[in-house]
């Protein structure tokens, strides 16, 4: 993994993504470090022994997201520089989902690399699909105006920006309408899956003061981590691009009642077990 780029591999429920998330939401909150007891102690709350933690966390070093760091005596993990960038991308993704309105502009990326770098120009197309882009034709791609500072941050990161052109668009002219070329551009039928997976597996999540804070801890750390990678993959699309009855707006309004409910008590369980 390119360390100054998101991981896509770590799959939502799995431990290693577990821990990224647990990572993800509070390593900040409590100064940018934390004890490899706190960490483990918060896994068991999941119901994950210390021995499969620290094979997760391990990953994760490799992956160049935590780094080992020693505070007061204590042995713990702080985030890597590369580590503060990707979180601070998902925050932007997992926590405002973003959609595009009537008007709003697309940008549109060409580019041409050589065979001899076709390593990187594999990788350019796994990351640009990995945010959320619409492959129109071979070397070029369609994405909402919005995420044009993450195109370029990817083209950036794999030294790729001269190979690269990148446009901005009111509007797309084309034969036929915007939903039939959306469909050929984004495989709408996984995406609409991957919300139908959300909503089936956290649409009976009780409200906070029906739980226990460690429960409540446990449903909102798996639902951010079930919630987690749709924001990138779903770019956003506006309305006239979509099928009818598209759950991505029940999906987002299911993560953000979850959230409203169970962040502050799961916070403040974190902040006990320190």
């Amino acid at each position: 993994m390119n360390p100054a780029l998101d991981d896509l591999d770590a799959r939502p429920g799995s431990t290693t993504s577990l821990v990224r998330t647990i990572v993800g939401l509070y390593i900040r909150e409590l100064g940018g470090w934390i004890s490899s007891t706190h960490l483990i102690a918060l896994m068991d709350a999941l119901g994950t022994s210390a021995q499969v933690t620290r094979t997760a966390i391990t990953r994760l070093k490799k992956k160049g997201i935590l780094e080992p760091r020693t505070m007061d005596g204590a042995v713990g993990f702080a985030l890597t520089d590369a580590g503060e960038r990707i979180l601070a991308r998902g925050d932007r993704r997992i926590f405002e989902p973003r959609s595009m309105e009537p008007g709003d502009p697309w940008c549109l990326l060409s580019y041409s690399v050589p065979e001899a770098e076709r390593e990187r120009r594999h990788q350019l197309r796994r990351h640009l699909h990995g945010i959320g882009g619409g492959l129109v034709a071979p070397g070029l791609w369609i994405f909402p105006e919005y995420l044009r500072t993450e195109l370029w941050e990817i083209l950036q990161a794999l030294e790729l920006e001269d190979h690269a052109t990148v446009f901005v668009s009111q509007s797309p002219e084309m034969t036929g309408n915007m939903r039939g070329a959306a469909s050929t551009w984004w495989d709408l039928e996984s995406l609409a899956a991957l919300h139908h997976a959300f909503i089936a597996l956290n649409h009976a999540v009780p409200e906070a003061e029906d739980s226990e804070a460690s429960e409540s801890f446990a449903t909102y750390v798996r639902a951010i981590d079930s919630w987690r990678t749709i924001p990138y993959l779903d770019p956003g699309l506006p309305p006239r691009c979509l099928p009818e009855q598209w759950p991505g707006r029940d999906s987002a309004g299911l993560f953000l009642r979850i959230q409203a409910s169970h962040a502050g008590p799961a916070r403040g369980f974190v902040q006990a077990l320190r």
